[in-house]
Order: structure tokens, then C-alpha cells, then sequence
């Protein structure tokens, strides 16, 4: 099996689980897109808190030239140690929300 298939299954599967997680307050619920063509998936959650509403994303992550770059995680822990324990190397992920040269000294891909 291809490797990056692989990953992208342990990826969706990742990201279905957080999109399972109903919030305690509002009419609130995550969805998943998954573009698979392109290679990103998301998390979006929508919906209302009272009179106000609610959208954004939760969780964006994208593959490009070989790595996985996490671009949004609004969760409490991360993703990236998930991803770590589905046997995705360090060197594969990139925490894409942190600055290019922060990344530099992490224990993740710089880019």
C-alpha cells in the first residue's frame, strides 16, 4: 500500500473523531470536508450560541510535496502527537501555524 494513502486514512479518521465532539453550549456541530483531489481536509464547525452565529474552522490540515501540514488546530491538545502515534514520523508534519523560523527549533518538520 502507498504510504501517503495510509495517511491520509489515519488523517480522516483523526479528523472524523473531532467532528464527532458535540459542544455543551448553542446549537453548535462540526463537519468534515475532505477534498481528496487536493489533498486537504477540514474540520468546520457552524451553527448558533444563542442569537449569535457561529463558523469557522477547527482543523485544516493538507498535504503538500510529501508532508502533512497542520495549518489550523483549534483543538485542546493537537493533532500532530495523534498523528505521531498513527506511525507518521516527525519529519513528515509540519506545524504550519507556527512561524517559519519558530518551526525551525521544534521537534517537528521545518517545512
Amino acid at each position: 500500500m502507498d504510504p501517503m494513502t495510509n495517511e491520509r486514512e489515519h488523517i480522516r479518521r483523526i479528523l472524523q473523531r473531532y467532528a464527532a465532539v458535540r459542544y455543551a453550549y448553542g446549537d453548535i456541530h462540526n463537519e468534515t470536508v475532505f477534498d481528496e483531489e487536493n489533498a486537504r481536509y477540514l474540520v468546520v464547525s457552524q451553527g448558533r450560541m444563542g442569537k449569535k452565529r457561529v463558523h469557522g474552522c477547527l482543523l485544516h490540515v493538507e498535504i503538500i510535496d510529501g508532508k502533512i501540514w497542520i495549518q489550523r488546530d483549534g483543538t485542546e491538545d493537537g493533532i500532530a502527537d495523534e498523528l505521531v502515534e498513527a506511525g507518521i514520523p516527525k519529519s513528515r508534519i509540519v506545524l504550519g501555524f507556527w512561524d517559519p523560523e519558530a518551526r525551525k527549533l521544534g521537534d517537528f518538520a521545518a517545512a
